[in-house]
């Protein structure tokens, strides 16, 4: 698979009211039980509790809606080294986000699976 490391820093955060600030991406999600946003960490809204210092890496798309097994073999590959991750699914590809502090390990395992970086956007 082909990655694109995105250069901002992101936030994962709990909301009361939903709740879509300004920035290139955000993923609010909406259940019965909670309100998650996934957004620019500068974005967040204030007074919320939230999760900071994500990186997100973008599978480039369009990915298929047939395929199978996308984010198994990259949580697969990052879970051998111990890395945990957050993942956000759109329409047309996935994100899976990492720590920073995780973010070179993360690259240099994904490489080693054979998978393909582009690291400016």
């Amino acid at each position: 698979m082909e990655f694109e490391l995105l250069k901002k820093r992101f936030a994962v955060c709990s909301l009361i009211e939903p709740a879509l600030p300004d920035g290139e991406f955000m993923s609010l999600t909406v259940t019965a039980g909670e309100i998650s946003l996934v957004c620019e960490q500068d974005k967040a809204p204030r007074g919320c509790m939230m999760e900071t210092g994500w990186r997100a890496l973008k599978i480039k798309g369009p990915l298929d809606f047939s395929l199978v097994g996308i984010l198994a073999d990259v949580s697969t590959v990052l879970a051998q080294v111990k890395i945990s991750i957050f993942a956000v699914s759109t329409y047309e590809t996935d994100y899976v986000l990492v720590k920073e502090k995780s973010l070179e390990r993360a690259l240099h395992a994904l490489e080693a699976a054979g998978h393909v970086f582009i690291k400016e956007n």
